[in-house]
């Protein structure tokens, strides 16, 4: 350090000497001492290494898709200040509480609170259509709300619609203002019309946010709804029945989620009828089934146990794997949340539970199930049986990387916005035996190996101050199954 201090002395003494013998020093001499020195340059950032990396890993398939087809839950999304909205209904911030289903104000405040300061998101069904009605016309006359294209499939389908080269087919419950908003390139069925929209109320927060004694520890939304058609499913069967003329070479499913606040009786039947729909396309198409918050075990135990067999890929977020994991009393089911950024060894061990139990990880097994997309928000995991799946490291950061522009409202990633939240170091389980296993910005995809199942993982940047996280999940899984490439030798190829 004292031979650098010692050098720049002798420089800056010579300069100026230099210049008092010569008061006319030359202008490129100025312009040189003005440029940054290459040893002196400050080193890029971690966030700036992984960015640059990406463009050199992100790189399409093979084999692209060329028709993909997506239902069945669609709806308009009105986006509000959570806090500001409870405070217009006249609500007081109290203590929270989850509830399975939405009774009253009182619940919407309690279910609310309790996510808010979990950071987390959550969607319930609202059973009073009347208040509902009188909740969302508040919401949509508050200074600064917002309408956007809502429910998964809806949202799934915008995004894909990005890709010139695909055709996207929608079905759902499209009323007028969706379909007004909806991208031109997307092909809705006659069949799918209809003469009022659906709307879903989205109360976003922000990090830091405040509201009586709960502080929210990064931003996110609760979303509630009233929602018949969705809820029921309404649109499944003539989503199934317009496959054989669209002719898709992949099929996205959401909106299971929608059916649990129908009540036990009715998802039961109505599930039972799905599986028989789904199960009519299993043998033409892959089939991604894009999952999302619930609170019934029983519910979420009968789609693993029934729907996950039958589709190829599902697309989940850590609430999501963790009660799924409760619900069947998997890997780490004892944990009641995952309190921080979720454990990678914890998170592997129940993608690779829910690939031997309810997939095709024994060559041997019946089931379709051989890819799961993970996302959390400061890393993604892709798990895919060997041999059914290619380019995914490539889908994994492809995933990674649009979560960061999306979230902040930008067209590429601008490194002073964003921050590395993932863990530099991990392992590939939680238990033994486990590999150690580091994050290496320069080629930011880790990949490890779990018998006949691969992992691979992708940092997030996470932006500071994201504009919006409503439809994250639904960019991130769409954008992995465009940069994925399904094996040719499958059957159902």
């Amino acid at each position: 350090m004292w031979q650098k201090a010692a050098g720049a002395a002798l420089l800056a003494l010579a300069v100026g000497y230099f210049y008092h013998t010569n008061p006319e020093l030359p202008e490129q001499v100025l312009q040189y001492l003005s440029l940054p020195h290459p040893s002196i340059q400050s080193e890029p950032t971690l966030e700036q290494v992984i960015a640059t990396a990406w463009e050199t890993l992100i790189t399409p398939p093979a084999h692209q898709w060329g028709r993909v087809a997506v239902g069945v839950n669609a709806c308009v999304d009105v986006v509000v200040s959570g806090i500001g909205l409870l405070q217009a209904l006249a609500v007081d911030p109290g203590m929270g509480r989850d509830h399975e289903v939405l009774h009253s104000k009182e619940d919407l405040k309690e279910a609310f609170i309790h996510y808010m300061e979990r950071g987390s998101a959550a969607e319930r069904f609202f059973t009073d259509k009347e208040v509902f009605q009188r909740i969302a016309q508040a919401a949509a006359e508050y200074p600064g709300a917002q309408l956007y294209v809502g429910g998964n499939a809806a949202l799934i389908g915008q995004k894909l619609a990005t890709y010139p080269q695909l055709m996207v087919l929608l079905c759902g419950p499209v009323g007028p203002k969706l379909h007004e908003m909806l991208d031109e390139q997307i092909v809705v069925p006659p069949e799918s019309l209809q003469e009022t929209d659906e709307y879903h109320l989205i109360l976003e927060y922000k990090a830091g946010e405040q509201w009586g004694a709960t502080q929210a520890p990064q931003a996110n939304r609760f979303i509630f709804s009233h929602d018949v058609s969705n809820g029921e499913m309404r649109a499944l069967e003539m989503f199934v029945a317009s496959l054989d003329e669209f002719q898709p070479d992949l099929v996205v499913l959401s909106g299971l989620h929608m059916m649990e606040g129908q009540g036990r009786q009715m998802w039961e039947q109505r599930l039972k009828e799905a599986v028989a729909t789904i199960a009519d396309v299993r043998n033409a198409v892959p089939v991604h089934l894009e999952l999302a918050s619930m609170t019934d075990k029983d519910y979420m135990n009968s789609i693993m146990q029934e729907v996950m067999p039958i589709v190829t890929s599902i697309g989940l977020n850590e609430q999501e794997l963790l009660f799924l994991s409760q619900a069947g009393t998997g890997p780490h089911a004892e944990l009641a949340s995952w309190g921080g950024i979720p454990d990678v060894g914890r998170v592997s061990d129940i993608l690779l539970w829910v690939l031997e139990q309810h997939g095709r990880s024994d060559p041997e097994s019946e089931a379709d199930l051989t890819r799961i997309h993970f996302h959390t928000l400061a890393y993604h995991v892709l798990a895919t049986v060997d041999g059914h799946w290619a380019n995914q490291v490539a889908a994994v950061a492809a995933g990674a990387r649009v979560a960061s522009i999306q979230a902040c409202g930008l067209q590429s990633i601008d490194t002073s916005k964003v921050v590395l939240k993932a863990p530099l170091e991990f392992h590939s389980s939680h238990g033994e035996p486990r590999e150690k296993l580091s994050l290496n910005p320069t080629e930011p995809v880790t990949v490890w190996h779990r018998g006949n199942v691969t992992f691979h993982l992708a940092p997030v940047l996470v932006c500071k101050q994201p504009l919006r996280t409503v439809g994250l999940g639904d960019a991130i899984s769409a954008e992995g199954l465009v940069y994925s490439e399904i094996r040719p030798q499958l059957p159902f190829l």
